[in-house]
């Protein structure tokens, strides 16, 4: 298991059903991580690393605000008609610092992992072809900085993190895939949201990405 350091200036995880008023999640779900370590690699293919398990933790906790936006709604086929157009509130995290929790002990092995493939890319940046901006949530919230934390057991010290785990009477559902087509085949998990010590988190614990 490996930890991934990201820092994120402003970030917003748009809950599923929000739609009058955009509200985020508080942590990046499964699906999210999953998208961003992919495209951190250069990972066009989404099931590529299927069976590897991913959560966010935050280390610090991150301002809250509501900015007011122009948010498009195809209501009419004509691009240019002004009733695609509406202005919406959304709420925006701001100085947002996590670790991405990667465990690959469950994906196909016959193959680099997961895990792997993030740090090689984080120690020899030049051997990695990927392409855009590195985004954490929306495609213009570019994130600051990406650093690996090889060994969990090795983080000395009290080290304590909100995180999103798995748990069976949880009150939270978060994706671990989604369809982006028509969402019928988008999957989730519950969980809950807990402040847990870093050198106590369990495989287990961690959400699984796999499709429905």
């Amino acid at each position: 298991m490996i930890g991934v350091r990201v820092t994120v200036p402003v970030s917003c995880f748009r809950k599923g059903y929000a739609r009058e008023y955009l509200e985020t999640h508080l942590l990046p779900p499964p699906a999210t991580c999953y998208g961003f370590l992919l495209s951190l690699v250069g990972e066009c293919d989404r099931k590529r690393h299927i069976g590897c398990r991913v959560t966010a933790g935050l280390i610090s906790t991150p301002v809250k605000s509501v900015v007011l936006r122009k948010v498009w709604r195809v209501k009419n086929p004509r691009p240019e008609a002004r009733e695609n157009i509406r202005p919406d509130y959304q709420e925006l995290l701001s100085n947002l610092e996590l670790v991405l929790w990667l465990d690959s002990a469950e994906e196909d092995r016959s193959r680099p992992t997961l895990d792997k493939r993030v740090s090689s890319t984080l120690e020899y940046p030049k051997h990695t072809h990927r392409y855009g901006g590195l985004s954490l949530g929306e495609s213009t919230h570019l994130v600051n900085d990406v650093s690996v934390i090889k060994e969990i057991s090795k983080l000395k010290g009290d080290l304590e993190a909100t995180m999103f785990l798995l748990d069976a009477r949880g009150e939270q559902t978060l994706p671990v895939w989604v369809d982006h087509v028509q969402s019928t085949n988008t999957r989730y998990v519950t969980g809950t949201i807990q402040t847990r010590n870093l050198n106590t988190l369990s495989r287990d614990e961690i959400p699984m990405i796999i499709p429905p």
